[in-house]
């Protein structure tokens, strides 16, 4: 396996994740505390991160980390969580399925990148994809959350965008920038969840377990290899793994869940991962980008991300 393919094959992972939040969040959580979970997520995430990394923002970078926190974290959450309350599940993943579009528009308005045939065809067939895989008929629309579903899509398409722009200080490795956004999106959601939803929940051992799962492998370790794979690929490509979220939690619903899978479905599946695919063929990556200069000698998550690559290779 290529250098190249492994960086792919890890960045995916975080997708993949992601493909288990409603599994999880369905069997192991609290009923109707999406907020408080988008915190739960977020917040002791960042913080741990910043205590394994021990290494704040300086310059500049307080707020460039707030508003990558903001769009990819703060913004990106609540919003999507009010487009998964107004609408059905299915309309909810297909109104998110266009994001990669959206970031084909930002590329090239923010990082020069000239849209190609290729790109649009493939996040067109992507969304495509999705909808066969989640759209049942008779679902219902919401304007309300139908827009909601298209800003929550856009913002974490902007988070995309500005985090390849602005790359990551000299000196600093990604599980640190990780961090820092994680922190600067649970600050944000902080307020918004006990404004809204009230006081936390009673939490029981299964509550706890569910909890940590989302804070550590789906939400830590997980935007830490998005993160990353944002620096190593075109943001296009990045974005384009996407689609693997809602194939891994029908897989999981299947599996799990003893949700049906038909012709329908299972065509939807091979459009989605096919443009995926396509979506990574001898795509542009630039070369990390970096910024202004940073004293820490920091180099936490870079070390990791050569083992994680170095495992890839080795499959």
């Amino acid at each position: 396996m290529s250098r190249k393919a492994a960086v792919v094959a890890v960045t995916a992972l975080a997708p993949i994740s992601w493909g288990s939040t409603y599994f999880v969040a369905t069997e192991f959580l609290p009923a109707d505390r999406p907020l408080f979970t988008g915190l739960m997520r977020a917040l002791p995430a960042g913080l741990l991160l910043l205590a394994v990394t021990r290494t704040l923002p300086r310059g500049a970078w307080w707020w460039k980390s707030a508003v990558l926190g903001g769009l990819n974290i703060g913004a990106f959450f609540p919003l999507l969580f009010l487009a998964a309350y107004r609408l059905p599940g299915g309309v909810a993943a297909v109104v998110g399925s266009v994001g990669p579009l959206f970031v084909v528009g930002l590329a090239a308005l923010f990082l020069g990148d000239r849209p190609t045939v290729r790109s649009l065809l493939t996040a067109i067939a992507a969304a495509f994809g999705v909808s066969l895989v989640v759209l049942k008929a008779g679902a219902a629309l919401d304007l309300v959350g139908v827009v909601a579903g298209l800003l929550s899509a856009l913002s974490m398409s902007a988070g995309t965008v500005f985090t390849k722009r602005w790359g990551r200080p000299e000196g600093v490795g990604a599980l640190a920038l990780t961090g820092w956004q994680l922190t600067a999106g649970g600050l944000i959601l902080l307020p918004i969840a006990f404004l809204i939803e009230g006081a936390p929940p009673a939490l029981d051992s299964t509550n706890l377990l569910g909890y940590a799962y989302l804070a550590l492998g789906n939400t830590a370790i997980s935007y830490f290899l998005w993160f990353r794979g944002i620096e190593r690929l075109s943001a296009s490509s990045v974005t384009l793994l996407g689609p693997l979220s809602p194939i891994t939690a029908a897989v999981i619903g299947w599996v799990a869940l003893g949700q049906a899978l038909g012709p329908v479905q299972l065509a939807g599946m091979a459009i989605a991962f096919g443009a995926t695919l396509v979506a990574q063929l001898n795509p542009r990556t630039p070369a990390p980008k970096k910024t202004e200069s940073f004293s820490s000698t920091e180099r936490n998550g870079q070390e990791l991300s050569m083992d994680l690559e170095g495992a890839a290779v080795r499959r």
